[in-house]
């Protein structure tokens, strides 16, 4: 319901906008930039589901060699009293506690394109035990914000883009991210908690998230200490060994108990072929949306509004030019990277607007993509509370992302 309102605002919005443009700016071409980009984001929407279903294959593949496997046993008695906790409605060897898993561990080493399929896989597996089929349930919602929030320990793709862009120093951003990022994370799993009456003060918990915590101090000592042109060499090597470990392991388990493991691959990749097919009505039409909103210059509009209240405030206003990447990027991953880029290039890679903007980049997830992919891709229509949650994750990574990048970059 939330989705279908947010729907027609965007369109309501980028009309209003198109109107004001054409009466008091003359813009006649306003109206042809809002159908071209219809038909611009429909296009990138179907061919953004055709690029995922190789992906999706390959990825539903490889987890369905380690389900036949058994892995799934025993990830979920690695993680069982945890997620018991955090996922209260699911049942104690629960299969998606293994996709789950695999899933958030490919997102904090910043491997989009492995998290999704795995992430697929967990709602598929949630959903067969959902009692109401068009309605989430807790435990999707938990698990969705907790993707939303975007938390990311080695964010890759940031340093990548910083490099092209001619950063002196790319990985500079990398401990700023991961203030960012851990906040989005700390700020969407207390407000579902809430939501949901989970009690955060409990002692697996907090055991728990006390040893995540202190296995992320441990990696950034060390990752501090190394030469600064090694980070990201370390962090990409790093992330690829322990993937293809993961892949390497299921492969070997599988055939120590004699399961067939090309038949298992080929099983699983089917189911991938027709979650990426179900995928492309809901995400054509969040990215129609986004493109229109975005096409009316709707999002300029509101941030020189912005500027202008700031100035206003007497407060600096520095961060605002690296504002449309923050904006963005809960609509849009595409639309964000490349605001991302273009702030880069005007004002340099290594300006206090550039690294913010890659600060932003890293700290958040697409929100309203990954809403449209995750749940499109079981049927789920009522998403509850799962879109207010994930955009005070949002929110909060926002905030957290200029306080951090004024204190390391701003002069």
């Amino acid at each position: 319901m939330i989705l279908n309102y947010i729907w027609i605002f965007f369109f309501i919005i980028a009309f209003i906008s198109a109107l004001i443009q054409l009466i008091f700016f003359q813009d006649v071409e306003i109206f042809s930039k809002l159908i071209q980009s219809t038909f611009d984001m429909a296009k990138t929407g179907f061919e953004l589901s055709i690029g995922l279903t190789g992906v999706l294959a390959l990825w539903m593949g490889i987890l369905k060699i380690g389900e036949n496997a058994g892995i799934v046993k025993i990830l979920g008695k690695l993680v069982g009293p945890f997620f018991s906790r955090l996922f209260p409605e699911l049942e104690k060897d629960h299969p998606a506690y293994s996709s789950m898993l695999l899933n958030i561990a490919a997102n904090i080493l910043g491997l989009d394109n492995a998290a999704t399929p795995m992430g697929l896989k967990a709602m598929n597996q949630m959903q067969e035990s959902n009692a109401q089929k068009d309605t989430a349930s807790n435990a999707m919602i938990m698990f969705l914000v907790l993707n939303t929030s975007g938390l990311t320990l080695i964010p890759v793709s940031v340093m990548a883009y910083r490099a092209i862009e001619g950063a002196a120093n790319p990985a500079d951003v990398f401990i700023p991210i991961l203030l960012a990022t851990s906040a989005s994370t700390l700020a969407g799993l207390i407000t579902v908690a809430i939501y949901q009456k989970i009690n955060l003060f409990d002692k697996v918990i907090m055991a728990y998230l006390g040893g995540f915590i202190l296995l992320i101090s441990a990696l950034i000592y060390k990752l501090n200490n190394l030469p600064e042109h090694l980070i990201e060499q370390y962090s990409t090597l790093g992330s690829n060994i322990l993937l293809f470990s993961i892949i390497i392991s299921f492969i070997i388990l599988a055939a120590i108990k004699k399961i067939n493991v090309y038949e298992s691959f080929v099983e699983g990749a089917k189911d991938g072929f027709g979650i990426a097919i179900k995928i492309i009505p809901y995400l054509i039409a969040i990215l129609v949306a986004i493109g229109v909103f975005r096409a009316s210059g709707s999002l300029e509009i509101i941030v020189g509004g912005i500027k202008k209240l700031v100035d206003w405030s007497g407060l600096n206003s520095d961060f605002v030019d690296a504002l449309p990447t923050a904006l963005m990027k809960p609509l849009s991953g595409s639309g964000a990277r490349g605001f991302f880029v273009e702030t880069m290039k005007e004002f340099g890679a290594d300006s206090f607007a550039g690294r913010l903007a890659a600060t932003f980049q890293g700290a958040t997830d697409t929100t309203f993509y990954i809403i449209a992919v995750y749940f499109g891709s079981v049927g789920i229509k009522k998403t509850r509370h799962a879109v207010p949650a994930g955009l005070i994750a949002d929110f909060a990574g926002i905030i957290a992302a200029i306080f951090v990048a004024y204190y390391f970059f701003h002069r």
